[in-house]
């Protein structure tokens, strides 16, 4: 069974609504997807009744976005249950995400002379039931300045740039156990973008050269592992191997270390909007493997 398993709406920083995601689904081919918004379950119900029209399968999805210090680790949790464990979760999620914007704001004003207000963050903040989001953010200074966002983003609001915040987010090993009190499962996502470096190199990797930078990543490929062994013994389950930033070497690489350590596997595209190399249903992936546990996790809302 096709899959696609990481998607995002506007419930966090996607482009289109749940429904719409959805019907791009059906037109791609894909079969069973879930939606994956960070921090949030907002668009499941919609995503859920979508799925049934079409007769697509439906997965329940979230991805929370945890850090250790500059390092990011976002962990994908399929099937939680709304109820007091993601109460707790969302209401820290979102006292966190309001911390942690006006903190971007005020170090992204100062960077560049400006006053941007929270007030015109939260125009671009059209879902009002889900967290704030640095995108949100980069979109309120995308507006006052113009010119490229990704540009912009990789400038100011990167780890190591003058505008990054980390406050109010959950670690790693949190992430998992949060996943695990919402009667979901754990996978790992986006292995391959997991950067455990030191210090003095995370505050210099957004200005190395695209050489540089895979240099580096070679380099402490060696700590990234090891990250990952303490999230096996913190009870991760999957990881997530296909991604459409994977590499053919980093995908076979992903792949060894599940069936190593006991994991199942998923895919993804990351989709978030039109353009770029993140497109729905790709890469391809093929859940007859894992169909059985993904499908006991289907349910509408």
């Amino acid at each position: 069974m096709r899959a696609d398993l990481h998607l995002h709406t506007l419930c966090s920083d996607g482009t289109y609504p749940p429904a719409e995601v959805a019907r791009r689904c059906k037109e791609a081919g894909v079969a069973l997807f879930a939606l994956t918004d960070h921090d949030n379950m907002s668009g499941l119900k919609e995503g859920a009744d979508a799925a049934k029209s079409l007769g697509l399968h439906f997965v329940r999805g979230i991805e929370v976005s945890a850090y250790r210090g500059a390092t990011k680790v976002h962990v994908l949790g399929y099937g939680c249950r709304e109820g007091d464990a993601y109460t707790r979760f969302l209401n820290a999620r979102e006292e966190g995400a309001r911390a942690r914007a006006q903190d971007a704001v005020q170090k992204a004003n100062a960077a560049l002379g400006l006053d941007v207000t929270m007030e015109e963050v939260e125009r671009f903040h059209p879902r009002k039931d889900s967290p704030l989001h640095s995108m949100h953010v980069l979109a309120a200074f995308a507006n006052r300045l113009g010119g490229d966002k990704d540009k912009l983003y990789r400038e100011l609001f990167v780890p190591g740039a003058p505008a990054f915040s980390g406050i109010g987010r959950p670690l790693p090993e949190e992430a998992v156990r949060a996943i695990h009190e919402m009667g979901g499962v754990a996978v790992l996502a986006h292995p391959a973008q997991i950067l455990v470096l030191p210090e003095e190199v995370s505050a210099r990797f957004r200005l190395f050269s695209r050489k540089e930078r895979e240099e580096v990543k070679c380099t402490y490929k060696g700590a990234r592992t090891a990250l990952m062994e303490k999230l096996v013994a913190e009870g991760l389950d999957g990881i997530e191997c296909y991604h459409s930033t994977h590499t053919f070497i980093e995908t076979e690489e992903f792949l060894a270390f599940a069936k190593a350590h006991g994991l199942f596997v998923t895919g993804g595209s990351d989709f978030h909007s039109d353009g770029g190399s993140r497109k729905i249903g790709r890469p391809v992936f093929d859940a007859s493997e894992t169909e059985g546990l993904l499908l006991s996790l289907e349910g509408s809302v």
